[in-house]
C-alpha cells in the first residue's frame, strides 16, 4: 500500500461519536494532538488520523468498544506504545484507535512455575523491575520499551533471541477480544498441550487483525548467576560475522551478540557518547555460572582473534552493561540523527545462519554505492539484521533509491530461503513480499481473516489486502 500521501475516506457518523462519548466519557478523545499521536508512525509512513481515540481500562471496555464499532461498521485499531516501525498501528481506514497503554497491571507472578500474567499495556521494563526480587526476568527486549501486548501482536524479538527465543516461544496464553465481542483464552498455563488448534500461535504475530489482545501469560527465566558483557572491534564486516557463525557452530551458548557496522558505531558514539573505535563491532553478553562464562569467553576471544578481532573491552558492572545496551537499543534514533531532518526507513531480514556472511556482505556493498546514509545492525546470532536509512522525507529520488535497495535486500534474503521480516512484522511495508515469500499460504491467511473478521474491521489494510 502506498502511504506517501494519506488515505482519503468518508467522514465518520457523528451519532457514533456521541455513543462513544456516552460510554467512555473522558477516555474518548477527538482532539487533533491526540489523533496525530495515534496516526503517526516511527518510520517513513505518512500520518493517517483516526476519527477517535479511546483509552481502555479493562477487557470489558474493549468488549464494549468492539461491539459499538462492529455495530456501526467502524474500523478499530489496537495501539500499544506506538513503537512499531512497519506502520503496524497506522489507522489507514480511520475509525477508532484503542489505546491499551493504561491496561498495564501485573496480574499474577507464578515464580515456582516461571511464568506471569500481565495486561496488554504493561511495558517490558516495568515488568522486569517488578520481577527483580523474584530472581526471574523476562528476556525479550526489542529496542523500544514496548508493551507486552504489542510485542505479542508483532511477534517481537530482540537482542536476547539467540538464547531465549522470540515472543513466539515466550507466550503461553492470551486473552483476546474477538470481532464477535467474545472474550477467549487461547490456552492454560501448562507448558505443553495437545488440545485442539494452537490459537495462541495464531494470534501471536497477527498485528491486531484477528482480535485484540488484552492479557498475556508469558514464560520467565532465572536471572543468571554471572553476566558479562564485552565489545570487540573487527578489521572487516566479514570477520565479525564469521566470528558469530563459528561461535554458534561450536556450541557457545551466547546470550546476546549484536553487530553494528562502522556507520552505526559512529552514530551511537555521537548519540550515546560511547567513544568506541569507528569500526564494525560486536556487542556480546554471556550468561551462566562463573566457570561457564569464563569458558564461553575464552572460546569467543580465540575465534575473534582468528577473524581480525581486536581486544575485548569489558562491561561487567550492572550500570556499565545497562549503558552499553541502552546505546544499542537507541541505535535507530542514533542512525537517524546522523542527518538532521531525516526520517527513518528501516528494514530487516533473517536468513539461515550459514548464509548470513554472504547476505550481510552483499548488503554492505549495496549501501556503499548509495547516496542515502545508512547503517547495518542486528541480532546476528539468529541470522537477523537491520538496515536503517536516514532519508530526506521530501526527496522522491531518495525514496525510490531506498525502495530499490530494500527490494534487493529482501530478494537476496528470500533467495537464501530466508524471510522478508525477522521481527518487525508485515504491517504496511512488506505486504507484497509476504506473498512472494509464502505464496498460496497467504490465501489460507485470508480465509482465516474472513472467517474471524468478515467485515474487515480489525486493523484493516495490514498484512495483506482482502
Amino acid at each position: 500500500m502506498d502511504l506517501s500521501t494519506p488515505v482519503t475516506r468518508a467522514p465518520i457518523d457523528p451519532g457514533f461519536l456521541n455513543r462513544l462519548r456516552e460510554r467512555f466519557g473522558s477516555a474518548c478523545h477527538t482532539g487533533d494532538a491526540m489523533l496525530r499521536q495515534h496516526g503517526a508512525s516511527e518510520a517513513h509512513f505518512a500520518t493517517v488520523l483516526p476519527d477517535a481515540v479511546v483509552f481502555a481500562q479493562s477487557t470489558e471496555d474493549v468488549v464494549d468498544l468492539v461491539n459499538l464499532c462492529v455495530e456501526a461498521g467502524v474500523p478499530i485499531v489496537p495501539f500499544g506504545a506506538g513503537t512499531s516501525i512497519e506502520g503496524n498501528a497506522v489507522p489507514v481506514h480511520g475509525g477508532v484507535s484503542v489505546n491499551l497503554g493504561e491496561m498495564d497491571a501485573i496480574l499474577a507472578v507464578n515464580a515456582e512455575d516461571f511464568d506471569c500474567t500481565v495486561q496488554a499495556g504493561c511495558r517490558r521494563e516495568k515488568l522486569n523491575e517488578h520481577l527483580r526480587d523474584t530472581g526471574l526476568f523476562f528476556p525479550i527486549d526489542p529496542g523500544a520499551n514496548a508493551t507486552i501486548g504489542g510485542m505479542a501482536s508483532t511477534r517481537a524479538s530482540g537482542t536476547n533471541a539467540v538464547r531465549y527465543g522470540t515472543m513466539r516461544e515466550a507466550v503461553l496464553s492470551l486473552k483476546v477480544v474477538t470481532p464477535e465481542g467474545k472474550v477467549i483464552t487461547t490456552a492454560r498455563r501448562a507448558r505443553k498441550s495437545a488440545a485442539g488448534y494452537d490459537l495462541t500461535r495464531l494470534y501471536v504475530g497477527s498485528e491486531g487483525t484477528l482480535g485484540i489482545i488484552t492479557e498475556v501469560t508469558i514464560r520467565l527465566h532465572p536471572i543468571p548467576d554471572t553476566i558479562s558483557a564485552a565489545v570487540c572491534g573487527f578489521d572487516s564486516l566479514q570477520g565479525a560475522v564469521a566470528t558469530v557463525v563459528q561461535s554458534i557452530q561450536v556450541g557457545v551458548p551466547l546470550a546476546r551478540v549484536e553487530i553494528l557496522d562502522d556507520m552505526q558505531i559512529r552514530a551511537v558514539n555521537a548519540w550515546s557518547k560511547l567513544g568506541l573505535p569507528e569500526v564494525t563491532t560486536l556487542f556480546f553478553e554471556f550468561h551462566g555460572s562463573a566457570a561457564g562464562v569464563a569458558e564461553q569467553v575464552e572460546m569467543v576471544k580465540m575465534l575473534a582473534a582468528e577473524n581480525g578481532g581486536g581486544d575485548f573491552a569489558w562491561s561487567n558492572l550492572p550500570e556499565e552493561r545497562a549503558r552499553l545496551w541502552k546505546a544499542r537499543h537507541e541505535a535507530y534514533y542514533a542512525a537517524i540523527a546522523l542527518r538532521p531532518g531525516a526520517v527513518g526507513w528501516t528494514t530487516d531480514v533473517c536468513v539461515p545462519i550459514s548464509r548470513l556472511p554472504e547476505c550481510i556482505t552483499a548488503t554492505k556493498e549495496d549501501l556503499a554505492q548509495s547516496s542515502v546514509p545508512a547503517t547495518i545492525l542486528g541480532h546476528v546470532g539468529d541470522g537477523n539484521f537491520h538496515v536503517i536509512f536516514a532519508m530526506d522525507p521530501a526527496s522522491a529520488e531518495e525514496h525510490a533509491e531506498v525502495e530499490a535497495i530494500n527490494a534487493r535486500l529482501v530478494r537476496r534474503a528470500l533467495d537464501m530461503d530466508g524471510t522478508c521480516t525477522g521481527e518487525h512484522g508485515i504491517g504496511l511495508g512488506k505486504q507484497d513480499w509476504l506473498v512472494e515469500e509464502l505464496g498460496d499460504a497467504v490465501d489460507t491467511m485470508r480465509v482465516l481473516k474472513r472467517a474471524l473478521d468478515p467485515r474487515d474491521l480489525f486493523n484493516p489494510g495490514k498484512i495483506f489486502a482482502l
